[in-house]
């Protein structure tokens, strides 16, 4: 079995892709939290834990790893720190570190951060740290999902790599799809938008590979 990063792991769309990980036959997460007391509730499910904070040295967070989900963020408090920086910071250790894969939960607007007046600021710093990906040699996959909801995931995705309207997906989709990208033959150094839809989600990939 492969060993996850999941930065972020204890974000509300993070937890969920721990606990699909944790339920997978391929793979093992490796929950990535910033807090000590953030560990416990990880270490009750016999889920591996490691401290690290995106603004600092994360070399130790990525030893014995194979593969990387990045599904952290500021909530809007420190952008350009975290969404933007972070992010790349810890795409160095992963190349550093030599993994296979490095799979970023991006945003809808990312490719075009000018035209969203209220989020222009979070979208800039997620095109920034997607552009960065693109350039960094790693093998990658970045999701842009439309808004987040916290209804009950179905499974189905619409899947584009570029869509023509906007729209909402649920956050169990999102992270399916996060977790099905972690596959080595799933959509290899692409980049696509998701919103709720009516295609499973692993066949819809299908189509990008």
């Amino acid at each position: 079995m492969e060993n996850v990063l999941v930065a972020g792991a204890n974000g509300t769309t993070g937890k969920k892709i721990v606990n699909l990980l944790k339920a997978s036959q391929y793979f093992n997460p490796v929950a990535m939290v910033r807090k000590e007391e953030q560990q416990e509730q990880f270490i009750k499910e016999n889920i591996t834990t490691v401290l690290g904070d995106l603004e600092k040295d994360l070399s130790h967070t990525v030893e014995n790893i194979d593969k990387v989900i990045f599904a952290a963020g500021s909530g809007g408090k420190k952008v350009i720190a975290v969404d933007q920086e972070g992010a790349k910071n810890l795409m160095n250790a992963s190349k550093k570190a030599n993994i296979k894969k490095f799979v970023m939960l991006s945003s809808m607007g990312a490719d075009n951060p000018k035209a969203s007046e209220k989020l222009q600021e979070y979208l800039e710093a997620k095109h920034n740290a997607d552009e960065y990906l693109k350039s960094s040699d790693l093998t990658y996959s970045i999701v842009r999902p439309g808004s987040l909801t916290n209804d009950g995931g179905t499974g189905k995705i619409k899947l584009k790599s570029k869509m023509e309207e906007q729209g909402s997906i649920t956050r169990d989709d999102v992270a399916q799809t996060l977790v099905s990208s972690l596959h080595d033959d799933a959509a290899i150094n692409q980049t696509f938008e998701i919103i709720q839809g009516d295609t499973l989600i692993d066949k819809a990939m299908d189509n990008i590979a």
